[in-house]
């Protein structure tokens, strides 16, 4: 098919190409040539999604054909749009990606790496193949063939054990084994030689850190407190693993933003307890009894708030004050909770500031500040100024800020800055004492460690 043809006939709206989309993948091989013509096309009116979807529709006879136009692309768009498509062919038998594992560009291990997984458990037959790419030297091949392994289960830890134990694979790709033991069955699928080796690192990091500031999607707690085994006494965990701050922030993060259907329980199995910083010590993650009282009351958006005053005031009564944080990576949601001698003295929530006004007063914390619910910018402020430039509003916003002298806006690590400590502001200048531990919840000590790999 002539590709100016073929180019008119996909050109338009994904529900005006249907039908040409259609009857290209009936002809299969015979137009995969023109096809991809088109989709490598940086210039072609036809949006390259709709090449792809023809392509990857037709499956197998587009396989080598995508390995060589990603292989001898001069353009990372190019390269970007071959690999995608490359990665998702519908290909019933994962066999037909076993000979690009053997290729010499890494973008095409990198996409027949991700059409793999999509098979899980049915990968295992090429665990041999996949090994090596264990140890490759992209970071990119390194996770796809992690995320390989992860697909593949626990059938695939004896063969990662043995790699483990043999000098021959090499440093790196034992490493990665390493990676993949953990992404599988976390700390449960390390034999005892590699949690004892895992032991020591930390110890021998643990000497040496500085303190680095924390990515804060989630919630935590702030009591005034050295006493570790009092925290965790009051937020019932055991089996406390010693950890870096590194470890520990990777682990909440981890938890928090897991989504995994067939393990219910990996975001309320462990709780990360920081080092003494600045003498405060710091909890995140929700012990279980919290996590799954609101997860299964009536109204959650209710349920949240009641439990979070009620841990607050518990904690309060037994070391004096108690503080909780929440922020979101995601949007502007930010919240935080005061409680003094058993008393909650504070309690502001941006989704419900109404609430927080009429319930408490505006803590001295958060004076000088505007509250994120509150507009200090006059109705016309922006008048004049395109929505669309966002220099021209960054420039007005300035302009008149600084002209009316509007407050800046707080957030929960304002407050806790002031209040106790900004965990995403910790550095040299943090006073640590003792270490940070993960410590297991109900549902943890009952289920385990949650699965994944976390850097020390």
């Amino acid at each position: 098919m002539d590709k100016g043809v073929l180019a008119t006939s996909l050109s338009g709206s994904w529900e005006r190409t249907r039908a040409a989309r259609d009857a290209l993948v009936e002809q299969g091989a015979a137009v995969v040539g023109t096809v991809l013509e088109v989709l490598c096309d940086e210039q072609s009116p036809v949006e390259w999604t709709v090449s792809a979807d023809v392509l990857c529709r037709i499956g197998e006879p587009a396989l080598e054909p995508l390995a060589r136009a990603t292989a001898a692309a001069d353009s990372p768009e190019v390269v970007r749009r071959a690999g995608w498509a490359l990665g998702r062919l519908k290909v019933n038998d994962p066999g037909a990606y076993e000979p690009l594992l053997d290729h010499a560009h890494p973008g095409v291990w990198s996409n027949a790496l991700f059409a793999l997984q999509s098979h899980g458990k049915a990968a295992l037959r090429f665990i041999d193949r996949l090994t090596p790419l264990l140890g490759a030297a992209e970071p990119e091949v390194r996770q796809r063939a992690v995320r390989v392994f992860q697909a593949i289960g626990t059938a695939g830890v004896p063969g990662l054990q043995r790699v483990r134990r043999l000098p021959a694979p090499g440093r790196r790709v034992r490493a990665g084994a390493l990676e993949a033991l953990a992404a599988i069955a976390g700390p449960d699928g390390l034999d005892s030689k590699d949690q004892d080796a895992w032991r020591r690192l930390t110890k021998i990091k643990m000497l040496a850190e500085v303190p680095a500031g924390m990515h804060l999607c989630g919630s935590w707690y702030a009591v005034p407190t050295a006493d570790q085994d009092a925290v965790l006494e009051a937020f019932d965990l055991g089996s406390p693993q010693p950890v870096t701050l590194r470890t520990g922030a990777a682990a909440w993060n981890h938890d928090h933003h897991h989504r995994d259907r067939a393990h219910p329980h990996a975001r309320c199995s462990r709780v990360f307890v920081t080092p003494v910083l600045d003498g405060w010590t710091l909890v995140f993650g929700d012990a279980s009894h919290d996590t799954h009282r609101i997860e299964d009351a009536d109204d959650r958006d209710t349920a949240l708030p009641l439990f979070v005053r009620q841990r607050c005031t518990d904690l309060s009564r037994r070391f004096g004050s108690a503080q909780w944080y929440g922020m979101s990576c995601g949007d502007g949601w930010t919240a935080w909770c005061i409680a003094e001698g058993g008393e909650i003295v504070r309690h502001y929530d941006a989704d419900d500031p109404k609430e927080a006004d009429d319930e408490n007063p505006a803590h001295p914390a958060e004076a000088g500040y505007l509250l994120p619910h509150q507009d200090g910018f006059p109705e016309d402020a922006f008048d004049g100024v395109s929505p669309t430039d966002p220099d021209a509003f960054a420039a007005r916003y300035r302009q008149v800020k600084e002209e009316l002298q509007i407050p800046d806006t707080c957030y929960a690590t304002d407050i806790a800055a002031r209040l106790s400590v900004d965990p995403g502001a910790l550095g040299r200048h943090t006073r640590t004492s003792g270490h940070g531990i993960l410590a297991l919840t109900a549902c943890g000590r009952k289920h385990g460690y949650p699965a994944g790999a976390l850097p020390v």
